[in-house]
């Protein structure tokens, strides 16, 4: 299995003046304005703001699941034309198999790879281990909780060994709690099994939580407002007066763009 390291410096997604309008019979929808954004290798990049500011449009760009109207998307020094499996996406609601076992659902992309059946079993062992679902093999998704379908999710798009996790409100469903702990949860495996990744939220707490960056973004058509750094110890705790100040800040940028 390998590990990959710390951030490298080198630049592993990079956006260049992207912009996205969605042009429909009656009129044109401007959603992402000229946005340019560079991401480090292994680096944890949270995309932050208002509901419905265009962060899944941007998420979806660097996924190829959709084209920018003007500018670019790089990830790995290529142009991204279309989805691939250097690039994982997992959503808000995981859209697992529920004709698959977790075992079915986590070897899903290395089968269809034609990765030979052992060793694409042990990859797929490996990640269900690493989030904790370690017994649950033979389960299939509807006798699964909310917390655990997403740690499916995770692992599933894990085993595809891609070199991008892109993460759209992963934990936006779930109750505080298990909010709470799957945010723990991710962040053991991303300091474990480092990957670069680029993660939407609306939710200050779980920003300052997770993230070596924070990009601001306004409402749509939207557009970079701010980036902090979050040069906090991992693993975090909410009550430290540091975090604190950090939500505060986002919330007095926020403040700003509504």
């Amino acid at each position: 299995m390998e590990h990959h390291g710390r951030v490298t410096g080198e630049s592993i997604i990079s956006l260049q003046n992207v912009s996205k309008t969605y042009i429909s019979v009656h009129k044109s929808n401007e959603v992402v304005r000229n946005v340019s954004l560079d991401v480090q290798e292994n680096e944890f990049v949270v995309l932050f703001g208002p509901g419905q500011c265009g962060k899944t449009t941007m998420i979806n760009l660097i996924a190829g699941l959709q084209l920018p109207t003007e500018g670019k998307v790089i990830v790995d020094g290529k142009e991204v034309k279309a989805p691939g499996p250097d690039r994982g996406v997992v959503y808000q609601t995981t859209a697992l198999f529920p004709f698959c076992t977790v075992m079915g659902n986590v070897e899903f992309g290395p089968k269809s790879r034609k990765m030979d059946k052992a060793t694409r079993r042990e990859r797929a062992q490996y990640f269900i281990d690493l989030v904790g679902l370690k017994g649950y093999e033979k389960s299939f998704p509807n006798r699964l909780s909310g917390g655990m379908r997403q740690r499916v999710g995770i692992a599933r798009a894990y085993a595809n060994d891609p070199k991008v996790m892109l993460m759209d409100e992963p934990f936006g469903h779930l109750d505080a709690q298990t909010r709470y702990m799957m945010e723990a949860e991710l962040e053991k495996i991303w300091q474990q099994e480092k990957r670069t990744v680029v993660f939407v939220t609306n939710n200050s707490e779980e920003a300052v939580y997770l993230a070596d960056r924070i990009i601001i973004l306004t409402n749509t058509p939207t557009q970079i407002k701010h980036e902090l750094k979050v040069d906090l110890p991992r693993p975090r705790e909410y009550s430290d007066p540091a975090f604190l100040e950090i939500r505060r800040q986002i919330e007095e940028i926020c403040d700003d763009t509504l």
